[in-house]
């Protein structure tokens, strides 16, 4: 059976669809977090600040990855990498996967070194999304180039950005299902049949609820961007 791995950023929801899979009977991994992620993470910080090494930044909101499509793939970041998913890997169980915001740093190595793997791509508004703090608000924290500020919500707003951008640079793997966390809370049994045909088995609901959502617009702070303006058009939320 493949691996599964969620790809998203922190406060995107990706826990709902951890929580899904691990009742679901998919094994992910030896210790989890609150937020179903698998831990320790930090051999996987690491590999994100090998990875963005070669992370060019031309400006504003636009980087170039290209040379992580092609060049050799760092031997340190393999073994970080395969140290953080041990458990995982090790496992003789049918269905293993795992949830980790931060493998959206790393999306394009990911992709190389488990070519096999299902992957789930979770997206949210972004207006919701830099709500909340996480520890990929700043992207220097990962040795990501960008254009610094010291705008809490821009600096989200950046990072929501880049993690989108990676992904959608990224060839798309053989196997990858799109699902926008919106759609799974108000559309649930439609979007669990989809993901369902995607992964070949059933999925146990989980109970949810659309609370989540559109919680930006009572909102007191700032959450419209300009750079967020064309994503979001593109992604139906606008």
């Amino acid at each position: 059976m493949a691996l599964i791995a969620i790809i998203g950023r922190g406060h995107s929801g990706t826990r709902i669809m951890s929580r899904t899979l691990l009742e679901s009977g998919v094994y992910m991994g030896a210790q989890l977090n609150p937020s179903y992620d698998l831990v320790p993470a930090e051999e996987m910080y690491e590999a994100c600040r090998i990875m963005a090494r070669y992370v060019v930044h031309r400006g504003g909101v636009d980087w170039d990855f290209s040379k992580l499509h092609t060049m050799p793939i760092d031997a340190a970041f393999t073994r970080l990498v395969e140290s953080y998913l041990s458990s995982v890997l090790s496992s003789d169980a049918e269905r293993r996967g795992w949830k980790l915001p931060e493998t959206t740093l790393v999306f394009p190595w990911m992709v190389r070194l488990f070519p096999e793997t299902k992957y789930i791509g979770w997206v949210r508004d972004p207006r919701d999304s830099i709500m909340g703090r996480h520890i990929t608000d700043d992207l220097s924290e990962f040795g990501v180039p960008y254009s610094l500020t010291k705008d809490g919500r821009e600096m989200r707003a950046i990072s929501w950005r880049y993690q989108l951008e990676i992904v959608k640079a990224t060839p798309k793997p053989k196997y990858w299902c799109s699902v926008r966390v919106e759609d799974f809370c108000v559309k649930q049994n439609e979007t669990m049949g989809r993901l369902e045909e995607f992964l070949g088995f059933p999925l146990s609901k989980i109970p949810v609820t659309a609370d989540p959502i559109g919680r930006w617009k009572s909102d007191t702070e700032k959450h419209d961007f300009d750079f967020l303006q064309e994503p979001m058009e593109e992604l139906g939320y606008v």
